[in-house]
């Protein structure tokens, strides 16, 4: 099998591979917020508490996020598919449609989130064409009342409620 073909392979099985959708928000030097949809989040340790996610090379952001030695994390809502859609997309003021301030902690901080982890850059590795970022956790705050989002082939949106039906043994 070539590289090209792996590579499709790959993308294939990760695409289906069913995974939480966040936001990333940090800002640049002169204090513009910067954001970007990310699904290659993971948590990493509770003692200390520690998350971790990866930005690719060719992302525009990458210097505030990589040099910047803080970022927040938003696990979103099922009901935020356009916010989604708006971080992941091409436009140049993504904060323009979408309530948000500066936290504490300096970080931008997007309203209706299912959970947020503000976090300060602990350690940055090169793999391949993305960078891993770990942080360890600041702050956080999660909105229970909410459900968080789904990703799964291409296709975002709320938790089916039938992951919440009680499991049957066979008889």
């Amino acid at each position: 099998m070539g590289n090209i073909e792996k590579q499709d392979l790959f993308k294939q099985i990760m695409g289906n591979y069913p995974t939480g959708v966040t936001i990333l928000t940090t800002t640049k030097e002169d204090g513009t917020p910067v954001g970007l949809t990310v699904n290659s989040f993971a948590s990493v340790s509770l003692d200390p508490l520690m998350v971790l996610w990866s930005i690719d090379h060719k992302v525009s952001s990458l210097e505030a996020f990589t040099k910047g030695g803080k970022f927040a994390v938003h696990v979103l809502a099922g009901e935020q598919q356009e916010l989604c859609k708006t971080f992941a997309s091409k436009v140049e003021d993504r904060f323009a449609n979408c309530q948000w301030e500066l936290s504490e902690n300096g970080l931008p901080i997007i309203e209706g989130a299912f959970g947020v982890f503000e976090c300060k850059t602990f350690q940055t590795i090169e793999a391949g064409d993305h960078t891993i970022l770990i942080g360890e956790v600041l702050d956080l705050q999660a909105d229970t009342t909410k459900e968080p989002m789904l990703y799964h082939r291409r296709c975002f949106g709320s938790v089916p409620p039938v992951f919440y039906e009680p499991v049957h043994s066979p008889s």
